[in-house]
């Protein structure tokens, strides 16, 4: 299987570099478009967890600061202005297209203490039972760096495994996977299956994120392997045009398919 044709149940992890342009101000054109796409799915049967960054950023550009801050406290401040922006504009759009939304605000320990777990479990459930939409981030006001997952890309793979989803869907700034940076290199090409990760597949992935993510490939690239390792298909598309979820839900390729571990009957 190279796409993710039949899925029922997907994670879908947006970033901030797609979620904002370079002034750290709302896409709001692209955020209308990933919530149509993901409402209409939806209406198709399938049930939908979005995993989203953006909140830092987008409470940068609302604050009107030139920069990120540096301090801990300023970007937990900066989180906390953004995630009541962010969680407006999805509450709003996904109910314009008759959809409700629900918000978890989460960190490392809500995975790693059994009860926790557990509680989160139920909680999905029954946003799934009650037909809504779970949004999730990083609590990033409260996240220390021992508590911090330090990406959303490593957190959609835990999420995608613990609701037991059929694939993960990473939106990035850039098309998947290639065989050298495509932004030096000429001659490099995108890689459409990826059958096994590698040493030489995490090299290919070497490199920061753009300066409003804090990923880049690599984690991408781990959160594959994550989600892999409990049997869930990866796909990393380009998120500047979320119809093209479509094409990985009707079997046609797009991005870099990342094939997973058999999963245990």
């Amino acid at each position: 299987m190279d796409n993710l044709k039949g899925a029922k149940r997907i994670v879908v992890k947006v970033g901030t570099s797609t979620l904002t342009y370079e002034t750290g101000k709302a896409n709001i054109r692209r955020i209308r478009k990933l919530v149509e796409v993901l409402s209409d799915l939806k209406n198709s049967g399938m049930q939908i967890v979005l995993v989203t960054s953006g909140a830092i950023g987008i409470g940068v550009g609302k604050l009107g600061l030139s920069a990120k801050p540096k301090d801990t406290p300023g970007r937990q401040a900066a989180a906390t202005v953004g995630q009541c922006e962010l969680m407006f504009m999805y509450d709003k759009l996904f109910a314009e297209f008759g959809h409700i939304t629900g918000q978890l605000l989460v960190t490392k320990l809500d995975f790693e203490n059994e009860e926790r777990k557990n509680n989160l479990s139920n909680s999905f459930n029954k946003l799934f039972e009650y037909g809504a939409v779970p949004v999730v981030n990083e609590n990033d006001a409260v996240a220390v760096d021992e508590i911090v997952f330090g990406d959303n890309d490593n957190l959609s793979a835990i999420v995608a495994n613990l609701i037991n989803a059929d694939g993960l869907i990473i939106l990035s700034d850039i098309d998947g996977l290639f065989s050298g940076n495509p932004k030096t290199d000429d001659n490099a090409v995108l890689i459409p299956v990826v059958e096994k990760i590698t040493e030489e597949i995490e090299t290919l992935a070497g490199g920061a994120g753009s300066n409003r993510g804090t990923g880049g490939m690599i984690t991408k690239i781990h959160a594959a392997k994550v989600a892999g390792s409990a049997g869930i298909p990866t796909a990393i598309i380009n998120g500047s045009n979320p119809e093209d979820i479509y094409r990985l839900i009707e079997g046609r390729q797009t991005g870099t398919f990342f094939r997973p571990e058999s999963r245990e009957e």
